[in-house]
């Protein structure tokens, strides 16, 4: 049995009328960041996104950039369904109407990915050092400023050096299949991400009418003759 906090603003009706038929325990409180303060403890957040689409996304990504770890699960209508994307910072999303069987599937899986990634994790080369948990990305142990889309990229990146990616394998990976974007947006982050490397600019390599890499140095001096 699971302990599952629903976050919602609208009236006192059910987000998720399966969870009643399923023997978790459901706790409800108003969907603004601040009521999680205090709030008991819950191994999946349900976030209500039915009603206001924008504000479930400010308060998914808020929970995500405020260090938020517990599984986010978004419930949406079949009409909000196609406006979620990968940069939501939830780990699934559910029908209003799902079944039973189908809602309890979801909290399972997503709570054993937590567990299976409950470990911190790191990632570090070519100088950079990138703590999955925290959502945070260092150069040489300075702070790099990345919006949520350029760590994405970056991680992506660095979790598979030397590899390269088309332009359409990243934006599949990185924004999801359901981006309705081009390309040109990999080339924009990309330009935006070496902005913000400077002189080490090089870790994120071109191919020239491929795509892009990772490149791997194995020191700082490396890094500069690259």
């Amino acid at each position: 049995m699971a302990s599952i906090l629903v976050l919602s603003s609208a009236p006192s009706t059910q987000v998720l009328p399966a969870l009643e038929l399923l023997s978790h325990q459901v706790r409800r409180i108003p969907a603004e960041a601040t009521q999680l303060i205090g709030a008991p403890e819950s191994d999946v957040l349900v976030i209500d996104g039915r009603v206001d689409l924008a504000g479930a996304k400010s308060l998914c990504r808020l929970l995500r950039t405020t260090g938020q770890e517990t599984p986010l699960l978004l419930v949406v209508t079949e009409g909000g369904m196609s406006a979620v994307s990968g940069d939501w910072g939830i780990d699934d999303v559910l029908l209003a109407e799902a079944g039973p069987a189908e809602a309890d599937a979801r909290i399972r899986l997503a709570i054993a990915r937590y567990e299976a990634s409950a470990e911190p994790s790191r990632v570090q080369a070519s100088g950079i050092s990138i703590d999955e948990q925290s959502y945070s990305a260092k150069l040489h142990g300075k702070p790099l400023d990345l919006t949520y889309k350029e760590f994405q990229l970056l991680h992506f990146l660095a979790t598979h050096p030397s590899r390269v990616f088309t332009r359409e394998q990243l934006l599949s990976e990185v924004w999801g299949y359901d981006y309705f974007g081009g390309t040109r947006t990999v080339d924009v982050h990309v330009r935006r991400l070496r902005a913000k490397l400077g002189d080490q600019e090089q870790i994120i390599g071109t191919v020239r009418n491929v795509g892009y890499r990772f490149n791997v140095y194995d020191d700082e001096a490396d890094a500069a003759a690259g």
